[in-house]
Parts: C-alpha cells; sequence; structure tokens
C-alpha cells in the first residue's frame, strides 16, 4: 500500500509580494506544501493577509512557532533585517529557507556565518538552478557530455542568481576570484515590467554590466541589461563551453569520436498544443531521445516550477530524505562575488574576492 506524503507545512515572515507568490504555490499546491502561518509586524496588516489569504497571521516569530511549528520558516524581508529574523529562527531550532541574499554587505553575511554557520539549519532560496532548462543542461553536464566545463556565459537575470549558475555549471568552490566590471548605458524601449505593460515604447537610457569572474575552476562571464527579465526585447541567453562540446541554449554540440562532432538539440515536450487535451505544461526536457528532466508538476510556469521544487527539495531534507536543497555558504558566495561587481564597477578596476569565513 502506498503512503501519501503529508503534505509540508512552512511559516513565512514578511507579507510582501513574495509571500504571497510562496502562499499563491501552496493554494495550487496543497497536498504537497501548506502554509502554518505568516508573521506581520502589525495586527491591521494580519487582519489584511488572513481575509485575502486565508492563513493565520501572527507577530512575532516565536508566536508563530509555537502556535504551530512549522516544518521551516521562509523570511522574506528587506536584506538589512534578514539576518534578525534568521538568527532568531536558529535560536529557537528552526529550519530556514533565507531569501536571497542572505545579508546586505559582506560585513552582515560573515556576521551571519559566524552566528549561525555551523548551526546547518539555514539554506537559501535561490531558484534558477531548478529551473527546467537549467536544470536539464546540469544534467549534461553531470553526465560528461562536453567534456569538462571551462567556461560558462550568463545573460539572463542579475548578479547573485546569474553568479549561482555560473558556479555551479562551472563547478568553481569559493577560492580566490578575480572580478572586473564595466558598464555602459543605450537606448532601449522598456515595455513590460513586473506591473505589467506600460504603453510606452519610447526608448530611455538602459544600462548593460559585463563583468569576467576568474575562478580557479575557469571563466564566468555575467551580461545583463536593466530589466533584462521583462524586457521582451532583451533574450535571455546561456553559454556553456567544454573541453568536448559546448551548450549554447538548448544546442549542443561534442565530440564523440576524433572526427565526429555531432549536433543535437535539448527538446521541451509541451502539452496543451493543438489537440492535445493533457493540460497546459511542460511534460518533460529530452536529449538524443531520452529524458533529462521530467516535470512532476504540471501546469506550472517555469519560474513557478523552480520555486516548486525548490520547496519540495527543502520539505524532504528537513524529513531527512533529500541532501540541502542550497547551503547558506552558497549563498553567501553568490552574494559576496556580486557585491564585487559593483565593487568594480565603483573603481573602475578589477577586485579579488579572497576566501571568506564560509570557505
Amino acid at each position: 500500500m502506498v503512503v501519501a506524503q503529508k503534505a509540508g507545512r512552512f511559516g513565512l515572515v514578511g507579507s510582501g509580494w513574495r509571500s504571497e507568490f510562496f502562499v499563491r504555490l501552496a493554494r495550487q499546491l496543497p497536498e504537497r506544501l501548506s502554509v502554518s502561518g505568516v508573521v506581520t509586524r502589525s495586527a491591521e496588516r494580519g487582519a489584511e493577509v488572513e481575509a485575502a489569504w486565508g492563513v493565520p497571521s501572527y507577530r512575532s516569530v516565536g508566536e508563530m512557532v509555537a502556535a504551530e511549528r512549522p516544518e521551516f520558516v521562509i523570511p522574506s524581508l528587506p536584506w538589512q533585517v534578514t539576518p534578525s529574523a534568521i538568527k532568531e529562527l536558529v535560536a529557537l531550532g528552526v529550519p530556514v529557507l533565507t531569501e536571497t541574499p542572505p545579508a546586505a554587505d559582506l560585513e552582515g553575511l560573515v556576521d551571519l556565518w559566524a552566528a549561525v554557520g555551523s548551526s546547518g539549519l539555514v539554506q537559501v532560496a535561490e531558484q534558477y538552478l531548478h529551473m527546467p532548462g537549467h536544470a536539464a543542461r546540469l544534467a549534461l553536464l553531470r553526465e560528461g557530455v562536453i567534456g569538462q566545463a571551462t567556461s560558462v556565459q550568463v545573460s539572463s537575470t542579475h548578479l547573485y542568481h546569474a553568479i549561482s549558475l555560473i558556479r555551479h555549471m562551472l563547478g568553481a568552490g569559493f577560492g580566490e576570484t578575480t572580478v572586473t566590471a564595466r558598464s555602459f548605458t543605450a537606448p532601449l524601449a522598456d515595455p513590460l515590467s513586473r506591473d505589467g505593460w506600460s504603453g510606452d515604447a519610447t526608448p530611455k537610457e538602459a544600462t548593460t554590466t559585463i563583468a569576467t569572474l576568474e575562478f580557479a575552476e575557469g571563466m564566468g562571464l555575467y551580461d545583463f541589461t536593466d530589466n533584462q527579465w521583462w524586457n521582451p526585447l532583451r533574450a535571455r541567453r546561456i553559454v556553456i563551453r567544454g573541453s568536448l562540446g559546448e551548450i549554447v541554449d538548448d544546442d549542443v554540440v561534442r565530440l564523440t569520436d576524433p572526427k565526429t562532432p555531432v549536433r543535437s538539440h535539448l527538446t521541451r515536450r509541451q502539452t496543451g498544443i493543438d489537440l492535445n487535451l493533457e493540460g497546459v505544461g511542460l511534460d518533460h526536457i529530452s536529449f538524443d531521445g531520452r529524458v533529462v528532466y521530467r516535470n512532476e508538476f504540471p501546469g506550472f510556469s517555469d519560474d513557478d516550477l523552480a520555486v516548486v521544487s525548490l520547496l519540495s527539495q527543502m520539505i524532504d531534507w528537513c524529513r531527512g530524505e533529500a541532501p540541502e536543497p542550497y547551503p547558506l555558504a552558497d549563498g553567501c558566495q553568490d552574494h559576496a562575488l556580486s557585491l564585487a561587481i559593483e565593487e568594480s564597477l565603483a573603481k573602475g578596476a578589477g577586485v579579488t574576492v579572497h576566501p571568506q569565513p564560509w570557505a
């Protein structure tokens, strides 16, 4: 007899748009996700949350944990106050899935690590490695399809998210890294943002930042233009070069013998197209006729799938059934390198990031 798995219960600290994102996913997957409560600063906001989200609200972390101890808690707060919430939760012995980044600056990262790094309770909500396309590319890298990865170029998302992709696809750890960044501005129409379509097609000055990251394991290239996440006029690209080939977005070329370069493709099977009545969504991603990524949660966007996958792994980790989803050390390293990009821009020179305490 198959026993149904109990839905994972998590609490939230903060009631902004990102918290609402997690609540929405829990509503859509009640068999897997459940929100035990939300901590809000005021009773008035708490009443609004209870009415709109249908979950209990509390004024403090201690009150929420005492009422119904969740399996883990997600602090979804401004950078400056996130470390305090993390420390409070760790002091209560509660596993934490903190939003990115875990602290605002390098001093804050070092202080946070000193306070909670040895607890083993803190994970980071870095979801990009869980996105279907990236997960499929990672699967090929782990198989050695293009040999040893030697460089990764990401033009997709910003700072620590992009660095997470670069580091993990390159296999880069916590060693000394030299970061050199430059930026330039150019006119670009920006018709779509998180708030929706603006109705304005007037080009405005947009900044593009390009940075190189020199790891012992290889080279990273960061390329991001303002609002690239949303702007439909700027594509998202990824190039992973290896000793036996390369992956460019969904195209793969590799050497199968000394005289045979072979080109293949990562192919998505999307349901709901034409006369397909299975529902709208991604079914799987295949490579040369075999599945390298299978979707366990049909009907979600890629970004939602990434977050659901991360939350599911966090639940399983809390239950001792899966490895850590994204350790605090990795989240700290990602942000330390993103801070170095900004420092290099300000100085107009390269910056070397030396091994930090979490290394």
